[in-house]
């Protein structure tokens, strides 16, 4: 065989990316209904920054398992430090997102956020010293080009929620970098874990300014709420570790179509076309960035990880 065939996808190979993908379609579905809620107890009285702080108390919930079966285990790393930022960079993006959904649509407020893998690449050039060519920048443009059509500077009033969004979407991309690098390391268990133990603190005081107890409703959503954020979490990494980022980032579209039926039967919300023309465009972006990433990885060679993680050589020139 010569160097310019492709090698045959072993059976293995094929069946995790399938695991992978319904591990992402399970992730997006989590994330969608754990949205509605979020939107819910807002509307019950509950401020989205109280939210907050339950949903990683009760996202413990679905950790309960490894702990049971490990032991301790899940807590043991090396990387603390990095977890650490991990969790104080999601605090702030997190507690952006919930105020967000409080106050914008859900079908808008999910297109948005899909422009946190775009946020990651530019970011991967100004720190990582990444270097990123004419295809890969067209992709990031284009992604840049759908958030504007959401947002349609100009057009509407450039509203509060949208631009939560934003932000929480530009301190997501350097998550996201951070995430990569622990999956190379850590547990599934072990990153989600931490997550909580580090932002509970973190989000416990700004919530303490708007406390108010909740009633019976509420404990039942706010529970629902931290078992579907547990388990999204859980999949999502359990995703990226069956399967390569450029095959399951993709699926994650999905959770537009969850959040608009949810969006219409609940809070009798629809998007408009700019939502939709908008979220495939940064759909769009995000999965050649995902498949170059994947190119460029094979091009340098796969170097042997730990299970289930794809480990790509350093790279000296960029697409």
């Amino acid at each position: 065989m010569t160097s310019t065939q492709a090698s045959p996808v072993p059976a293995k190979g094929r069946t995790d990316a399938v695991r992978g993908i319904l591990w992402m379609v399970l992730a997006s579905l989590c994330f969608a209904c754990m949205h509605a809620v979020i939107k819910k107890v807002a509307a019950t009285g509950i401020h989205p920054f109280e939210t907050a702080f339950f949903r990683l108390l009760f996202g413990m919930l679905p950790i309960i398992p490894f702990f049971v079966k490990d032991g301790l285990k899940p807590l043991k790393t090396k990387r603390l430090g990095l977890l650490t930022l991990r969790g104080v960079l999601n605090s702030a993006a997190m507690l952006c997102y919930f105020f967000a959904l409080s106050i914008a649509p859900l079908a808008q407020v999910t297109a948005l956020g899909f422009s946190a893998p775009i946020f990651a690449s530019v970011l991967a050039v100004l720190f990582l010293g990444e270097v990123v060519r004419l295809r890969r920048w067209t992709a990031i443009l284009l992604g840049f080009a759908g958030t504007l059509v959401i947002l349609r500077p100009g057009v509407i009033p450039l509203d509060l929620g949208p631009m939560l969004v934003v932000i929480s979407s530009l301190i997501w991309g350097g998550c996201m970098i951070i995430i990569k690098r622990l999956s190379a390391t850590e547990s599934s268990a072990t990153i989600t874990v931490y997550m909580s133990l580090v932002m509970m603190p973190i989000i416990l005081v700004p919530a303490t300014f708007v406390w108010s107890w909740p009633g019976p409703e509420q404990w039942a959503l706010l529970i629902g709420l931290g078992i579907l954020g547990g388990g999204a979490q859980l999949s999502m990494a359990q995703a990226l570790k069956m399967a390569d980022t450029h095959v399951v980032g993709p699926v994650d579209f999905v959770r537009l179509i969850w959040v608009t039926a949810l969006g219409y039967v609940f809070f009798n919300e629809l998007p408009d076309m700019f939502v939709w023309i908008g979220g495939a465009m940064i759909l769009g972006s995000t999965a050649y960035i995902a498949y170059r990433e994947h190119r460029l990885g094979r091009a340098r060679g796969i170097i042997p990880g730990p299970p289930g993680v794809r480990t790509t050589l350093p790279r000296e020139s960029g697409d």
